[in-house]
Protein backbone atom coordinates (compact mmCIF):
# COMPACT_ATOMS: atom_id res chain seq x y z
CA UNK A 1 0.00 0.00 0.00
CA UNK A 2 1.15 3.54 -0.98
CA UNK A 3 0.72 4.91 2.86
CA UNK A 4 0.48 8.12 3.76
CA UNK A 5 2.72 9.69 6.21
CA UNK A 6 2.97 12.21 9.20
CA UNK A 7 5.40 13.72 11.73
CA UNK A 8 7.39 10.95 14.15
CA UNK A 9 7.61 14.04 16.80
CA UNK A 10 6.89 17.31 16.78
CA UNK A 11 9.00 20.37 15.91
CA UNK A 12 9.55 23.68 16.54
CA UNK A 13 11.04 26.93 14.44
CA UNK A 14 10.77 31.19 14.85
CA UNK A 15 10.98 33.61 12.08
CA UNK A 16 10.09 37.00 10.86
CA UNK A 17 7.38 37.08 7.98
CA UNK A 18 7.90 38.00 4.83
CA UNK A 19 5.63 40.95 4.11
CA UNK A 20 4.51 41.45 7.81
CA UNK A 21 7.96 41.52 9.44
CA UNK A 22 6.38 40.23 12.25
CA UNK A 23 8.13 38.32 14.86
CA UNK A 24 6.34 34.16 14.74
CA UNK A 25 6.81 30.86 16.49
CA UNK A 26 5.94 27.98 14.03
CA UNK A 27 5.12 23.96 15.50
CA UNK A 28 4.77 20.91 12.91
CA UNK A 29 3.02 18.32 14.85
CA UNK A 30 1.68 15.17 13.66
CA UNK A 31 -1.48 14.36 12.68
CA UNK A 32 -4.08 11.08 12.36
CA UNK A 33 -4.76 9.87 8.79
CA UNK A 34 -7.16 11.86 6.12
CA UNK A 35 -6.20 14.63 8.55
CA UNK A 36 -4.11 17.03 5.97
CA UNK A 37 -2.27 19.52 6.36
CA UNK A 38 -4.15 22.24 9.22
CA UNK A 39 -2.97 25.33 10.09
CA UNK A 40 -3.88 26.63 13.57
CA UNK A 41 -3.92 30.13 14.56
CA UNK A 42 -3.03 29.75 18.38
CA UNK A 43 -2.66 33.30 18.76
CA UNK A 44 -6.38 34.29 18.63
CA UNK A 45 -8.44 34.25 21.81
CA UNK A 46 -10.03 31.24 20.48
CA UNK A 47 -7.96 28.82 18.06
CA UNK A 48 -8.94 28.83 14.79
CA UNK A 49 -8.06 25.50 12.24
CA UNK A 50 -7.48 26.48 8.56
CA UNK A 51 -7.67 23.06 7.03
CA UNK A 52 -5.80 23.24 3.73
CA UNK A 53 -7.91 23.17 0.30
CA UNK A 54 -9.64 24.45 -2.41
CA UNK A 55 -11.55 26.34 -1.60
CA UNK A 56 -9.51 27.81 1.57
CA UNK A 57 -7.61 29.64 -1.26
CA UNK A 58 -8.55 33.56 -0.62
CA UNK A 59 -5.39 35.50 -2.32
CA UNK A 60 -2.29 34.57 -4.48
CA UNK A 61 -1.13 38.10 -4.68
CA UNK A 62 2.76 37.95 -3.91
CA UNK A 63 2.34 35.19 -1.97
CA UNK A 64 -0.52 32.26 -1.47
CA UNK A 65 -2.91 32.84 1.47
CA UNK A 66 -5.56 30.61 2.89
CA UNK A 67 -8.75 31.81 5.19
CA UNK A 68 -11.43 30.27 6.94
CA UNK A 69 -13.98 33.49 7.22
CA UNK A 70 -11.77 36.55 7.76
CA UNK A 71 -8.94 34.51 9.75
CA UNK A 72 -6.17 34.01 7.18
CA UNK A 73 -2.75 32.47 6.94
CA UNK A 74 -0.26 34.26 4.60
CA UNK A 75 2.88 33.01 2.55
CA UNK A 76 2.04 28.93 3.35
CA UNK A 77 3.77 28.24 -0.21
CA UNK A 78 7.42 26.93 1.32
CA UNK A 79 6.55 24.96 3.95
CA UNK A 80 3.22 23.24 1.97
CA UNK A 81 5.61 22.79 -0.70
CA UNK A 82 8.25 21.04 1.38
CA UNK A 83 5.04 18.66 3.07
CA UNK A 84 4.35 18.15 -1.03
CA UNK A 85 8.30 17.30 -1.58
CA UNK A 86 8.66 14.74 0.96
CA UNK A 87 5.11 13.67 0.66
CA UNK A 88 3.90 14.65 4.32
CA UNK A 89 0.23 14.17 4.22
CA UNK A 90 -0.67 14.55 7.74
CA UNK A 91 0.18 17.90 9.71
CA UNK A 92 -0.94 20.14 12.41
CA UNK A 93 0.91 23.33 11.98
CA UNK A 94 0.28 25.93 15.40
CA UNK A 95 1.45 29.69 14.14
CA UNK A 96 1.24 32.25 16.69
CA UNK A 97 0.98 34.96 13.45
CA UNK A 98 -1.18 35.83 10.47
CA UNK A 99 2.02 34.80 8.26
CA UNK A 100 4.01 31.73 7.91
CA UNK A 101 8.24 32.59 8.35
CA UNK A 102 10.06 32.61 5.78
CA UNK A 103 13.33 31.59 7.38
CA UNK A 104 15.95 31.32 4.44
CA UNK A 105 13.61 32.23 1.69
CA UNK A 106 13.39 28.87 0.22
CA UNK A 107 11.49 25.34 1.50
CA UNK A 108 15.70 23.68 2.56
CA UNK A 109 14.66 25.18 6.34
CA UNK A 110 11.34 23.58 6.44
CA UNK A 111 12.50 20.38 4.96
CA UNK A 112 15.08 20.09 7.68
CA UNK A 113 12.81 20.71 10.25
CA UNK A 114 10.25 18.12 8.84
CA UNK A 115 13.19 15.73 8.48
CA UNK A 116 14.45 16.49 11.93
CA UNK A 117 10.87 15.32 13.65
CA UNK A 118 11.16 12.18 11.55
CA UNK A 119 8.49 11.11 8.85
CA UNK A 120 6.42 7.63 9.93
CA UNK A 121 4.07 5.95 7.98
CA UNK A 122 0.57 5.35 8.31
CA UNK A 123 -2.07 2.89 8.22
CA UNK A 124 -4.10 4.72 5.87
CA UNK A 125 -3.52 4.51 1.57
CA UNK A 126 -2.94 8.24 0.04
CA UNK A 127 -4.81 9.82 -1.91
CA UNK A 128 -4.39 11.46 -5.47
CA UNK A 129 -5.76 14.33 -7.01
CA UNK A 130 -6.36 12.76 -10.42
CA UNK A 131 -6.82 15.20 -13.20
CA UNK A 132 -9.08 14.23 -16.35
CA UNK A 133 -9.18 17.32 -18.27
CA UNK A 134 -6.54 19.90 -18.72
CA UNK A 135 -6.83 23.05 -17.12
CA UNK A 136 -5.49 26.37 -17.48
CA UNK A 137 -5.10 30.46 -16.55
CA UNK A 138 -3.93 32.93 -18.15
CA UNK A 139 -3.51 36.43 -17.10
CA UNK A 140 -1.74 40.07 -19.11
CA UNK A 141 -1.40 39.72 -23.22
CA UNK A 142 1.38 39.59 -25.23
CA UNK A 143 5.14 40.20 -23.67
CA UNK A 144 3.66 40.44 -20.51
CA UNK A 145 1.71 37.61 -20.64
CA UNK A 146 1.93 34.63 -17.94
CA UNK A 147 0.01 31.40 -18.18
CA UNK A 148 -0.21 27.99 -16.20
CA UNK A 149 -1.84 24.70 -17.15
CA UNK A 150 -2.77 21.64 -15.56
CA UNK A 151 -2.50 18.69 -18.01
CA UNK A 152 -3.28 14.56 -17.03
CA UNK A 153 -0.33 12.40 -16.15
CA UNK A 154 0.18 9.59 -14.55
CA UNK A 155 3.07 11.21 -12.00
CA UNK A 156 3.41 14.32 -11.23
CA UNK A 157 5.64 16.34 -13.59
CA UNK A 158 6.37 20.34 -13.04
CA UNK A 159 7.81 22.56 -16.24
CA UNK A 160 8.67 26.19 -15.96
CA UNK A 161 9.88 28.84 -18.44
CA UNK A 162 10.64 32.29 -16.95
CA UNK A 163 11.78 35.69 -19.10
CA UNK A 164 12.55 38.23 -16.52
CA UNK A 165 15.05 40.14 -18.93
CA UNK A 166 17.23 41.32 -16.63
CA UNK A 167 20.97 40.78 -17.04
CA UNK A 168 21.77 38.58 -13.56
CA UNK A 169 18.76 36.28 -14.38
CA UNK A 170 19.58 36.02 -17.92
CA UNK A 171 22.85 34.38 -17.36
CA UNK A 172 21.13 31.67 -15.81
CA UNK A 173 19.31 28.65 -16.58
CA UNK A 174 15.99 29.83 -17.33
CA UNK A 175 13.77 26.67 -18.25
CA UNK A 176 13.57 23.47 -15.75
CA UNK A 177 12.07 20.16 -16.10
CA UNK A 178 11.31 18.36 -12.55
CA UNK A 179 9.43 15.20 -12.25
CA UNK A 180 8.68 14.41 -8.74
CA UNK A 181 9.16 10.59 -8.81
CA UNK A 182 12.66 10.68 -10.04
CA UNK A 183 14.19 13.73 -8.86
CA UNK A 184 15.63 14.59 -5.65
CA UNK A 185 13.05 17.42 -4.41
CA UNK A 186 15.20 18.14 -1.29
CA UNK A 187 18.39 18.20 -3.29
CA UNK A 188 17.70 19.96 -6.74
CA UNK A 189 14.52 21.94 -5.78
CA UNK A 190 14.54 23.20 -2.01
CA UNK A 191 17.22 25.17 -1.58
CA UNK A 192 15.85 27.88 -4.14
CA UNK A 193 15.19 31.11 -2.55
CA UNK A 194 12.42 33.38 -3.28
CA UNK A 195 13.75 36.86 -5.54
CA UNK A 196 13.01 40.31 -5.77
CA UNK A 197 14.55 43.61 -7.43
CA UNK A 198 15.49 46.75 -5.41
CA UNK A 199 13.40 49.30 -7.58
CA UNK A 200 10.32 46.99 -6.38
CA UNK A 201 11.11 47.74 -2.45
CA UNK A 202 9.70 50.60 -2.06
CA UNK A 203 6.59 50.26 -4.11
CA UNK A 204 6.07 46.95 -2.24
CA UNK A 205 7.09 48.82 1.35
CA UNK A 206 4.73 50.99 0.98
CA UNK A 207 1.87 48.61 0.35
CA UNK A 208 2.63 46.98 3.23
CA UNK A 209 4.60 44.08 1.96
CA UNK A 210 8.05 42.91 2.00
CA UNK A 211 8.42 44.35 5.57
CA UNK A 212 10.30 41.35 6.43
CA UNK A 213 12.73 40.56 3.31
CA UNK A 214 16.82 41.38 3.45
CA UNK A 215 19.61 39.79 1.84
CA UNK A 216 19.12 37.12 4.40
CA UNK A 217 16.07 35.48 2.92
CA UNK A 218 15.52 36.26 -0.35
CA UNK A 219 18.05 36.70 -3.95
CA UNK A 220 18.10 40.88 -4.51
CA UNK A 221 19.21 42.32 -7.63
CA UNK A 222 19.33 45.72 -9.19
CA UNK A 223 19.26 46.95 -12.05
CA UNK A 224 22.21 44.95 -13.30
CA UNK A 225 23.34 42.13 -10.77
CA UNK A 226 22.78 39.92 -7.76
CA UNK A 227 23.19 42.21 -4.48
CA UNK A 228 23.85 39.11 -1.92
CA UNK A 229 27.78 38.29 -1.37
CA UNK A 230 27.12 34.16 -1.46
CA UNK A 231 25.59 34.55 -5.00
CA UNK A 232 23.64 31.94 -6.28
CA UNK A 233 22.82 27.85 -4.96
CA UNK A 234 21.69 26.99 -8.16
CA UNK A 235 23.15 27.67 -11.65
CA UNK A 236 19.04 28.38 -12.36
CA UNK A 237 17.69 29.44 -9.02
CA UNK A 238 15.65 31.54 -9.97
CA UNK A 239 12.93 28.97 -12.18
CA UNK A 240 13.93 26.41 -9.77
CA UNK A 241 12.08 28.73 -7.36
CA UNK A 242 9.65 29.15 -9.72
CA UNK A 243 8.94 24.94 -9.38
CA UNK A 244 8.79 25.16 -5.50
CA UNK A 245 6.16 27.66 -5.60
CA UNK A 246 4.25 25.50 -7.74
CA UNK A 247 4.35 22.65 -5.53
CA UNK A 248 2.68 24.10 -2.78
CA UNK A 249 -1.23 24.58 -2.52
CA UNK A 250 -2.31 21.34 -3.47
CA UNK A 251 -5.01 19.49 -0.81
CA UNK A 252 -3.59 15.65 -1.79
CA UNK A 253 -0.93 14.33 -4.23
CA UNK A 254 -1.08 15.97 -7.48
CA UNK A 255 -1.21 13.39 -10.29
CA UNK A 256 -0.99 15.53 -13.52
CA UNK A 257 1.74 17.71 -15.60
CA UNK A 258 2.34 21.61 -14.99
CA UNK A 259 3.39 23.64 -17.39
CA UNK A 260 3.78 27.36 -16.80
CA UNK A 261 5.51 30.49 -18.36
CA UNK A 262 6.59 33.66 -15.79
CA UNK A 263 7.23 37.39 -15.86
CA UNK A 264 8.02 39.72 -14.20
CA UNK A 265 4.42 41.48 -13.24
CA UNK A 266 2.08 41.35 -10.31
CA UNK A 267 0.39 38.74 -9.48
CA UNK A 268 3.36 36.54 -10.17
CA UNK A 269 3.66 33.72 -12.33
CA UNK A 270 4.54 31.96 -9.27
CA UNK A 271 0.99 32.77 -7.51
CA UNK A 272 -1.15 32.02 -10.38
CA UNK A 273 0.07 28.39 -10.58
CA UNK A 274 -0.80 28.22 -6.65
CA UNK A 275 -3.94 29.35 -7.56
CA UNK A 276 -4.38 27.11 -10.83
CA UNK A 277 -3.23 24.36 -9.00
CA UNK A 278 -5.72 25.12 -5.71
CA UNK A 279 -8.66 26.26 -7.16
CA UNK A 280 -11.98 24.05 -7.78
CA UNK A 281 -12.32 23.00 -10.99
CA UNK A 282 -15.46 21.05 -11.14
CA UNK A 283 -15.80 17.81 -13.33
CA UNK A 284 -11.74 18.15 -13.90
CA UNK A 285 -10.24 15.66 -11.37
CA UNK A 286 -10.95 12.96 -9.40
CA UNK A 287 -9.65 11.58 -6.05
CA UNK A 288 -7.98 8.24 -5.74
CA UNK A 289 -6.81 5.96 -2.92
CA UNK A 290 -4.02 4.04 -4.12
CA UNK A 291 -3.83 0.45 -1.70
CA UNK A 292 -1.42 -1.23 -4.18
CA UNK A 293 -1.60 -1.37 -7.64
CA UNK A 294 -1.41 1.99 -9.06
CA UNK A 295 0.54 3.89 -12.14
CA UNK A 296 3.66 2.96 -13.27
CA UNK A 297 5.20 6.28 -12.92
CA UNK A 298 3.81 6.44 -9.60
CA UNK A 299 5.78 3.36 -8.07
CA UNK A 300 9.27 4.75 -7.41
CA UNK A 301 7.58 7.51 -5.63
CA UNK A 302 9.13 8.32 -2.48
CA UNK A 303 11.06 4.76 -2.86
CA UNK A 304 15.18 4.40 -3.33
CA UNK A 305 16.11 5.82 -6.46
CA UNK A 306 17.81 4.30 -9.12
CA UNK A 307 21.44 4.55 -8.17
CA UNK A 308 20.39 3.60 -4.82
CA UNK A 309 18.77 0.66 -6.10
CA UNK A 310 22.19 -0.20 -7.95
CA UNK A 311 24.04 0.31 -4.27
CA UNK A 312 21.46 -2.24 -3.06
CA UNK A 313 21.96 -5.39 -5.44
CA UNK A 314 25.77 -4.73 -5.62
CA UNK A 315 26.15 -4.67 -2.20
CA UNK A 316 23.95 -7.70 -1.27
CA UNK A 317 25.19 -9.27 -4.01
CA UNK A 318 28.63 -8.95 -2.59
CA UNK A 319 27.63 -9.93 1.16
CA UNK A 320 26.13 -12.57 -0.03
CA UNK A 321 29.36 -14.20 -2.25
CA UNK A 322 31.67 -13.38 0.82
CA UNK A 323 29.67 -15.42 2.96
CA UNK A 324 29.22 -18.40 0.97
CA UNK A 325 33.26 -17.97 0.69
CA UNK A 326 33.08 -17.82 4.78
CA UNK A 327 30.56 -21.04 5.08
CA UNK A 328 33.01 -22.73 2.18
CA UNK A 329 36.50 -22.10 4.37
CA UNK A 330 34.70 -23.13 7.49
CA UNK A 331 33.41 -26.31 5.81
CA UNK A 332 36.72 -27.09 4.45
CA UNK A 333 38.20 -26.49 8.24
CA UNK A 334 35.74 -28.56 9.31
CA UNK A 335 36.96 -31.53 7.45
CA UNK A 336 40.32 -31.16 6.79
CA UNK A 337 41.77 -29.49 9.99
CA UNK A 338 43.89 -27.27 8.02
CA UNK A 339 43.73 -23.89 10.00
CA UNK A 340 44.52 -21.87 6.71
CA UNK A 341 40.60 -22.55 5.99
CA UNK A 342 39.88 -21.03 9.71
CA UNK A 343 42.08 -18.15 8.65
CA UNK A 344 40.60 -17.80 5.34
CA UNK A 345 37.15 -17.68 6.90
CA UNK A 346 37.60 -15.51 9.56
CA UNK A 347 39.25 -12.85 6.66
CA UNK A 348 36.24 -13.73 4.28
CA UNK A 349 34.09 -12.36 7.72
CA UNK A 350 35.80 -9.20 8.33
CA UNK A 351 35.02 -8.61 4.89
CA UNK A 352 31.77 -8.85 4.92
CA UNK A 353 31.33 -6.79 7.90
CA UNK A 354 33.00 -4.02 6.11
CA UNK A 355 31.52 -4.43 3.39
CA UNK A 356 28.05 -4.57 5.42
CA UNK A 357 29.39 -0.92 7.21
CA UNK A 358 30.22 0.54 4.00
CA UNK A 359 26.76 0.15 2.33
CA UNK A 360 24.71 1.36 5.41
CA UNK A 361 27.13 4.96 5.27
CA UNK A 362 26.27 5.03 1.50
CA UNK A 363 22.76 4.62 1.95
CA UNK A 364 22.54 6.92 4.53
CA UNK A 365 24.79 9.61 2.67
CA UNK A 366 21.99 9.00 -0.62
CA UNK A 367 19.49 9.68 1.91
CA UNK A 368 20.73 12.95 3.19
CA UNK A 369 21.65 13.78 -0.25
Amino acid sequence: MLQQRTLKSLTHAVGVGLHSGQRVEITLRPAPPDTGIVFRRVDLPQVVEIAVSATAVSDTTMASTIASGNVKVHTVEHLMSACAGLSVDNLYVDITAEEVPILDGSAASFVFLLQSAGIVMQNAARRFVRLTQTVEVREGSGATEKWARLSPYHGYQLSFEIDFDHPAVDATGQRVVFDMSSGSYAKDIARARTFGFTKDVEMMRAKGLALGGGLDNAIVMDDYKILNAEGLRYDDEFVKHKILDATSICWASPCWRTTARGVPATPSTTCCCASCSGAPMPGKWSLLKIPSARPAALRNWHRPGKAQSCTMVLARTLILLLLLGAIVSFAFFAFTGEPRFKRYGLLILKWVLLTGFGFFAVLIVQRLA
